[in-house]
Formats: structure tokens, C-alpha cells, sequence
């Protein structure tokens, strides 16, 4: 793929990147190096994969993970 710098750099299209949201960019001597960043756990991660069983509250250990990770 070929792309043409505007004032603003480089405009990459989202399906090269995936599903990843950040990236690093190194240049090593010609070339512009980019990375994606894995994602960690966040507390925005919380009730993405709600817990589907017998428990009546699923959240038990939900200051456990917050205080003691």
C-alpha cells in the first residue's frame, strides 16, 4: 500500500490495525516501525464477560481484584 503525507502525517485505514486502540512507532534508520500495544486488564474490562452461573452476586470479588492485583 502506497500513502501520501498530508500536514497531518499519514492516514493508516482501521482494518490494517485490527482491534487493537494503541501502538507504538519507532524509526529504525529508513524505517518507520509500528507496534501494537497489547491491552491489559482494566477496571473498564469489569462486566464485558458477565458471569452466567448459579451466584447470586457475581461481584463478590470484584475489591479483591480492584485493591489487591
Amino acid at each position: 500500500m502506497k500513502l501520501t503525507a498530508t500536514e497531518q502525517g499519514l492516514l493508516i485505514p482501521k482494518d490494517m490495525l485490527g482491534e487493537n486502540q494503541e501502538f507504538e512507532l519507532t524509526q529504525e534508520n529508513d524505517k518507520i516501525i509500528i507496534t501494537r500495544i497489547k491491552r491489559t486488564s482494566s477496571i473498564w474490562d469489569l462486566g464485558s464477560n458477565p458471569v452466567d452461573c448459579d451466584v447470586k452476586d457475581a461481584a463478590v470479588n470484584h475489591d479483591n481484584y480492584l485493591y489487591k492485583q
